[in-house]
């Protein structure tokens, strides 16, 4: 299956050898802007040399230092980066992410694509320069650390440094509480302009999120990390309470009825709070659920329900578990929003084994792949785990992920012209499960039924196994 599927990386080399001679590095195209089989990478004329490779300060980089570091260390490990942009700004400054993985240029089928987005609010800094150190750290450690090396080799990870580059040229170092800078070039709070899906959110779409929804609708991510600052804790969904209005006409909502204001409780709410507690744990402080100011909210564990803190509308980290599946969580990691940058140092001492330890929650669970009769992938197929009302889909590559605790559970497959089918399986704490489903069709067995054949049609083969 793989042969048919996967690109070579000849292929890749071939596509950014296109990019470099017709000049199109850094530039936006929707056919070409994904990091998926159509990955853009660097322009090798414009980075440092490969030898010297670049080196990485902590301090501030405003956009300018920021793209160049990116193509620079792009330039240094080709093998293990790929650089793109999903769209421009506001004002015209590209949204990079990097890719860092064994397999940057190409999805690996059957091993998970995850992902960070900082400086989503311009004036939230220390994510920005975190995404660029752990950048640095996974390509350089990927020889000589056996964990980075087995991350890499199991997983594309995705990184944005800044989804706001506007807001953050704007912004001024120093500058701990106030909203300077916060917003996008048109005034929008950028983590209020997603839609939602308990209120109508009735907020022009921004440049910015428009590129994003693009992006996460192009690639399955499995769990994501939303970075900012003003708080010392890991929030997780939902960000929002259910409205009387949509709750009548929902079914999803029918869950929430008894949590009609704060908390407001996801199916998905245990696996939610390991995955907060797994970066609080691993992180210097933030389990201590210490108070940022005398006064301020205190965090049990370093965790909390987002609309449990405050409620909001239009949020990311809701946007892309209900509508993509993609379990995301928002981690406030600094009192001060844009604190010294002789600070920077202890605040990536301080997240540094958090940030790595929680992209490896996206191999716990269940994976695997959804085939008809004849191998053949079944694309967008829906996969539910009764009793957990939300709805994930397959691949094009018939691939899915499901993020869950110890334990055992139905899973609900469903495609349009096959028959739907459930099969049971369990989850272990120390290895995923491989969990395989094959669709029926429904007309080959209304031809069989009419034919006359009276044997038993075989409706699924799910099968587990410790990988």
């Amino acid at each position: 299956m793989n042969l048919q599927f996967k690109w070579t990386l000849w292929t890749a080399n071939v596509f950014l050898l296109m990019n470099i001679l017709t000049g199109a590095f850094g530039q936006y195209a929707p056919s070409a802007a994904y990091a998926t089989e159509d990955d853009v990478s660097t322009n090798l004329s414009e980075v440092e040399s490969r030898e010297s490779g670049p080196e990485l300060e902590f301090k501030y980089h405003d956009h300018e230092e920021m793209t160049r570091y990116l193509r620079a260390i792009s330039a240094r490990y080709p093998a293990l980066t790929a650089l793109y942009s999903i769209g421009k700004s506001v004002q015209g400054r590209d949204l990079w992410v990097m890719v860092v993985s064994a397999s940057p240029y190409e999805h690996m089928i059957g091993k998970p694509d995850v992902k960070y987005v900082a400086n989503i609010h311009g004036n939230e800094a220390v994510g920005r320069e975190l995404l660029l150190h752990l950048i640095q750290y996974l390509a350089t450690a990927y020889e000589t650390d056996t964990y980075i090396k087995w991350l890499l080799d199991n997983t594309r990870i995705h990184l944005m440094p800044s989804m706001n580059p506007d807001g953050f040229l704007i912004s001024r170092e120093g500058q701990c509480d106030t909203i300077h800078g916060r917003h996008n070039a048109r005034r929008y709070d950028l983590n209020r302009n997603f839609p939602d899906f308990f209120k109508t959110n009735t907020k022009q779409p921004q440049p910015e999120t428009e590129a994003v929804k693009e992006w996460i609708s192009k690639i399955q991510f499995v769990v994501s990390g939303s970075l900012h600052g003003g708080a010392l804790v890991a929030s997780y969904p939902f960000d929002n309470t259910p409205s009387a209005r949509i709750c009548r006409s929902s079914v999803l909502c029918s869950v929430f009825q008894n949590y009609a204001h704060t908390p407001s409780i996801a199916p998905d709410d245990d696996v939610f709070r390991h995955l907060a507690l797994v970066y609080s744990n691993n992180h210097a402080k933030m389990s201590r659920g210490v108070s940022c100011t005398s006064g301020s909210s205190r965090f049990e564990k370093g965790i909390t329900n987002g609309a449990a803190w405050y409620p909001l509308t239009g949020g990311m980290q809701d946007y892309n578990y209900l509508w993509h599946g993609c379990m995301e969580i928002t981690l406030e990691i600094s009192c001060c929003k844009y604190p010294p940058a002789h600070e920077l140092n202890k605040y990536w001492q301080d997240n540094k084994q958090s940030l790595i330890k929680f992209l490896a929650e996206a191999h716990r669970g269940a994976h695997g792949f959804v085939m008809d009769e004849n191998g053949n992938p079944v694309d967008r197929a829906s996969i539910r785990v009764k009793g957990r009302d939300v709805t994930y889909h397959t691949t094009k590559y018939g691939e899915f992920w499901r993020i869950l605790l110890p334990g055992t559970y139905k899973l609900e497959v469903a495609a349009e012209g096959f028959l739907p089918q459930e099969v049971e399986f369990f989850v272990i704490e120390s290895h995923p499960t491989l969990l395989n489903v094959t669709l029926h069709s429904a007309k080959n067995l209304c031809l069989s039924v009419c034919n006359g054949v009276t044997k038993t049609p075989v409706y699924a083969d799910g099968v587990t196994s410790k990988l």
